[in-house]
């Protein structure tokens, strides 16, 4: 680490429990955030600014006025223009020595296969049931931490699903894929702004704690947000005995 990183993470490395060493695990480690609209703004931001070394931004789609209303990394001057670039550019403002990847792209099962596997910590920051359980399929075979966030009207929630646990669920253990779940997109219902805000944030501290190896995660936990009245609820999940993406990669031997 050089003395102006020194001075940029000066906040963090004051922490006793990150320190020099755990900044320098996050100037080491590489995310994956798959969306950049209302989570992965600030998703993308927060792990910018605290100095994650590779970020890789994933979405296919554009910058559009009615997103500016919640997605913070995006701006009037940005409209039309690809949201992962935009979002980039947001980063770089912030700290010009942020590593970021922009890929304009819709990520299907193979290509997800090739990101995952670089990465060492994964956001799913998607709005749709089938690229939430194609991101999670990717992490239990390559075994890499998901950290998941949804936002929609004023109901939010958060969850870390981690396959190195041999007692933590996946993704599809508690949203099992033949559930037929109703997708809902905030075009039709809406969503208050601040509620992806804070969603987001959480699911940056997340994939910062795992990397860092600070505190414990949301994995076996399901947290779920009433911005209504701002009260958080919180349940226990447990791991599928008959889950067909993890139960069934045990199985395999992954």
């Amino acid at each position: 680490m050089n003395d102006d990183q020194l001075l940029r993470y000066s906040r963090h490395i004051l922490l006793n429990e990150l320190g020099v060493e755990g900044q320098q695990k996050l100037l080491d480690s590489r995310a994956l955030v798959i969306g950049a609209g209302g989570l992965g703004s600030p998703v993308a931001l927060y792990l910018g600014t605290a100095g994650l070394g590779t970020i890789t931004l994933v979405d296919h789609d554009t910058v559009d006025v009615t997103n500016l209303q919640r997605q913070i990394a995006h701006d009037m001057a940005h409209v039309g223009q690809p949201k992962v670039l935009s979002a980039a550019a947001a980063i770089h403002a912030m700290n010009p020595e942020a590593r970021v990847i922009a890929l304009q792209e819709k990520a299907d099962a193979a290509r997800l296969d090739e990101l995952v596997a670089d990465a060492n910590v994964v956001l799913d920051c998607s709005d749709n049931f089938r690229t939430r359980h194609a991101v999670n399929a990717a992490c239990v075979k390559h075994g890499k931490p998901l950290v998941s966030g949804a936002a929609i009207g004023f109901d939010g929630q958060i969850a870390v699903y981690d396959s190195r646990d041999p007692e933590a669920p996946c993704y599809a253990c508690v949203f099992p894929p033949e559930s037929g779940v109703e997708e809902v997109r905030c075009a039709t219902m809406g969503v208050f702004a601040p509620l992806v805000g804070i969603v987001g944030s959480v699911q940056a501290a997340e994939a910062l704690k795992l990397l860092a190896g600070v505190g414990s995660s949301l994995a076996g936990r399901l947290q779920m947000l009433d911005a209504r009245s701002m009260e958080w609820t919180e349940i226990r999940i447990a791991r599928a005995d008959h889950c067909p993406v993890c139960a069934a990669a045990r199985a395999a031997g992954r």
